[in-house]
């Protein structure tokens, strides 16, 4: 049974990380405290099939997805991008407003000065 639990808790860690969510947003998201999603996603949590689906839910994938270990973790590019976002978001979220449009601005001239669209 352990083999399962770590098996299913790799899968969350890696779609959790992919969204470029902590284990304390994901818990917030779960109703869950991060504690427990540290249990889960190190196989120390055996899982309710309800408490699945809400994992599933706030990560936004199908709950069959965090049973798929057949393959290694690779993400579409269509999710990688959306990943790539959620991680500056994540970034983004605790600045101040003069802060994030500060990060804009420098951005914009980031990708004004390089040769390609």
């Amino acid at each position: 049974m352990q083999d399962i639990l770590k098996l299913v808790g790799s899968r969350i860690r890696d779609y959790r990380k992919s969204k470029g969510l902590s284990q304390d947003q994901l818990g917030e998201m779960c109703g869950f405290h991060f504690s427990y999603i540290g249990g889960v996603e190190r196989g120390e949590r055996n899982l309710s099939l309800e408490n699945i689906g809400k994992i599933a839910v706030a990560l936004d994938v199908e709950p069959k997805l965090l049973f798929e270990f057949d393959e290694p973790f690779i993400l579409p590019v269509a999710e990688e991008k959306e990943a790539a976002l959620h991680e500056v978001l994540a970034i983004l979220k605790g600045k101040e407003v003069s802060q994030i449009r500060m990060s804009r601005n420098i951005l914009a001239e980031i990708f004004n000065t390089l040769p390609y669209k």
